[in-house]
């Protein structure tokens, strides 16, 4: 079994055994006993429980780059990229929807994910074209790490087959992204394929105030 195998397998061991047990259970030696793995490899590879919410994000984020379209207007793109990365939540939703209810009882891994979320939005911008590098790249991160929450918000109480529910709140809310933005400046999502706000306080609150009811 490759590394890669290894730790696939104890993450969605960790994250079936917190959707059946609670995240309070979870333990790099619980999932490797669930899975049948080596103990010693999982202490090796897996020590504490964070380095499995940073594993999975690995794979989460993998999903969504693997096969992304690499032609196409940025805002399709960027769509297609939380989407996919929506997918592969899906895959592991029980585990998922466990671990968001125990985060308000865990403000450490509540902090590590969302710095991990801001990285991973990075990389989805960087896969769509735009640069995430710099002050401009960090406040275009913040930008669509709102949107990303947006979505999920809604994922967690999408019972579609198709996830139609999550997809219509994230293009909701990228639309919201670009008209907010264009209030900074003014080529966003257009020619340029570029999203470049300025105020990453102002555009996060234009972002979260009032958000869209799409029950």
């Amino acid at each position: 079994m490759t590394d890669d195998e290894f730790d696939a397998a104890l993450i969605a061991a960790a994250f079936g055994l917190g959707a059946e047990a609670g995240w309070g259970k979870v333990s790099a030696a619980a999932a490797a006993r669930r899975a049948g793995l080596d103990l010693t490899r999982a202490q090796a590879r897996f020590g504490q429980t964070g380095r499995i919410l940073a594993g999975f994000g690995r794979l989460a984020d993998a999903h969504a780059l693997t096969g992304a379209a690499a032609e196409g207007p940025v805002r399709d793109r960027l769509f297609d990229l939380l989407m996919r990365r929506f997918d592969f939540l899906q895959l592991h939703r029980p585990g998922v929807l466990a671990l968001l209810k125990a985060l308000p009882l865990q403000p450490l891994w509540a902090l590590y994910l969302a710095q991990a979320t801001l990285e991973s939005m990075g990389w989805m911008l960087e896969a769509a074209g735009v640069s995430a590098r710099g002050l401009r790249g960090e406040i275009t991160r913040r930008g669509l790490g709102v949107v990303w929450a947006l979505g999920l918000r809604a994922w967690m109480n999408d019972e579609t087959a198709d996830l139609s529910t999550t997809m219509a709140a994230v293009d909701v809310a990228l639309n919201r992204a670009d008209q907010v933005a264009a209030r900074f400046t003014p080529d966003v999502m257009g020619g340029g394929g570029e999203i470049v706000p300025f105020d990453a306080a102002g555009v996060e609150d234009a972002l979260m105030s009032d958000p869209p009811n799409l029950a």
